[in-house]
């Protein structure tokens, strides 16, 4: 089936767009791309936490026809997908509370592309007790099974993998593992750039143990699994205790200070779950697979693993394929969202369809 996959994540680098000829046996990125947000979306995402309820509502219909013609411009020149299917942009994710948020309305994306769309993919989980994410390690399962385990380094680093329990294999588990490229381009910004290019400034800063402690000693840290992160707990526990290290006024040296900091953290963080469940092969993707500064310091923590990066089509669009495998799943009625990794009641088929499935 071609299916078109769009993902925006935490970290609103922008709108990835992959065309895909996909099922569960295999897949073929046909075309991709991402289209940067323009400032003025950057800003509102960025906030809209603390927005109205009238602007929440507003943005989520105004991003769904941003996604539509964003689609439309991409499609210029190439054979139509079946149908779309977009993770939208999330906003709240609390699934303590059974809530979680991901806007760009399926029907505004519909009515701009006249194609059919799945969408709303997280909340049928919550609803079943789970954590709604992450959604990824099922298109790990199909698709990249090879690996003992799949990482990506996106706004929030997450990991997927299989482990030998009593000589069995077990059911596929994942789960977010530290804030990535959230933490990073925020500090990157403070310096004036967009992302902390290759790592370079967090390579000409010093590591701070006292930060790097308060950081490692963060209580997520020591939960089991099932378990997930938001914004909410980055912007609410993460990030002041980078602030408070920052200060008023941040300075050039202590921000790329904060770089290598948060860098050594993350790196270690990765290479605690990496170590206690033995995994020898990893594939790593995501935005963070081009920070070189950042692999080095999982290759420090991380010496018995084999880390392969694959080809930029799949280190930058893995999310958006995975997606499109998601859509494809829902439509064929299949199950799309497993409760061996996010906690839920049972295996479900995740997702809203808008518009009209012509046969």
């Amino acid at each position: 089936m071609k299916i078109l996959g769009l993902m925006s994540g935490t970290s609103l680098d922008g709108i990835d767009l992959a065309l895909c000829n996909i099922n569960e046996q295999g897949y073929k990125v046909l075309a991709a791309e991402t289209v940067p947000y323009l400032a003025e979306w950057k800003q509102r995402l960025s906030t809209l936490e603390k927005a109205s309820a009238y602007e929440y509502a507003l943005a989520n219909v105004e991003l769904g026809h941003l996604f539509g013609r964003t689609i439309n411009r991409f499609l210029e020149g190439k054979e139509r997908p079946e149908a779309i299917a977009s993770h939208g942009h999330t906003i709240f994710h609390q699934p303590h509370l059974g809530l979680t948020t991901q806007i760009g309305d399926g029907d505004a994306i519909a009515a701009e592309t006249g194609l059919p769309v799945v969408f709303n993919f997280r909340t049928l989980d919550v609803a079943l007790g789970g954590q709604g994410a992450p959604l990824v390690p099922i298109g790990d399962e199909l698709l990249f099974g090879e690996y003992d385990a799949c990482l990506n380094l996106g706004g929030i680093a997450n990991i997927s993998f299989r482990y030998e329990a009593g000589g069995r294999r077990s059911e596929r588990v994942a789960f977010d593992i530290c804030p990535c490229n959230m933490a990073l381009n925020r500090l990157a910004a403070i310096l004036g750039y967009p992302f902390d290019k290759g790592g370079s400034n967090a390579r000409s800063g010093e590591v701070h143990t006292c930060l790097l402690h308060d950081l490692d000693a963060l209580e997520y840290y020591a939960a089991e699994g099932p378990k997930s992160l938001g914004k909410e707990w980055f912007v609410g526990q993460f990030w002041p205790l980078v602030k408070d290290f920052l200060g008023v006024v941040p300075s050039l040296s202590h921000t790329r200070d904060a770089l290598a900091t948060v860098t050594s953290h993350i790196a270690i963080q990765i290479a605690r779950v990496v170590e206690r469940q033995q995994i020898k092969t990893l594939l790593v993707t995501g935005g963070g697979a081009w920070n070189s500064y950042l692999l080095e310091m999982i290759g420090k923590y991380c010496t018995e693993v084999q880390m392969t990066v694959p080809d930029p089509g799949i280190v930058n669009y893995k999310e958006a394929l995975i997606f499109a495998l998601l859509g494809y799943l829902r439509l064929t009625e299949k199950v799309n969202t497993l409760a061996s990794v996010t906690g839920a009641k049972f295996d479900s088929i995740g997702g809203n369809i808008a518009g009209l499935i012509k046969n």
